[in-house]
């Protein structure tokens, strides 16, 4: 899946797609007074980041070493019990393999729902922190509460309410996809 970016100019939507493609469609647009009022947003975690603007040069791709690192394996440090060092060194395809199967079981079982609801409030957060039901709002999404959500954001600027729900509910991003 191609990580998308959601790019916003105080309460306008202005553009979602690629970072090449948001930062094309930004390079496009007018001086703002304010840099504070353009917000660009990563959709997959809804964390606010920003976008170096400035036309460079295509840099050639130096070629990826091999091994794990290539594969994306980080290596961090685990602090268990002598009894659970047991119990992994026991199972098929040792520690790191039945690590890798608990933590993909346990992310079936809760769903993607938690992140969406956390890439949402970030946000809203740095968008919306300051909108009347705020607070309300936040307690709804986290109820999983998508009418009363609604409802309590209705006064909102539809492409912000809008662009949340799609982050929040991305099972219905299909018909609310653009803010």
């Amino acid at each position: 899946m191609m990580k998308t970016y959601t790019a916003f100019a105080q309460d306008m939507w202005l553009a979602t797609g690629t970072r090449d493609e948001v930062a094309t469609a930004l390079r496009a647009m007018p001086e703002m007074e304010r840099a504070s009022d353009l917000l660009v947003f990563d959709d997959e975690d809804g964390r606010q980041i920003d976008f170096d603007l400035r036309e460079t040069p295509p840099v050639e791709e130096a070629p990826r070493p091999r091994g794990r690192p290539s594969l994306g394996v980080v290596a961090r440090e685990v602090t268990l019990l002598p009894r659970h060092w047991d119990w992994l060194g026991e199972q098929p395809g040792g520690a790191s393999a039945a690590l890798r199967r608990l933590i993909d079981a346990a992310r079936k079982a809760e769903g993607d729902g938690p992140a969406r609801r956390n890439a949402a409030y970030r946000f809203l957060t740095a968008i919306a922190g300051d909108r009347p039901n705020y607070e309300e709002a936040i307690r709804a999404l986290y109820a999983d509460d998508r009418p009363r959500f609604e409802a309590l954001s209705e006064g909102w600027p539809s492409a912000v309410r809008r662009h949340a729900i799609g982050l929040a509910w991305a099972d219905n991003r299909k018909t609310d996809t653009a803010p």
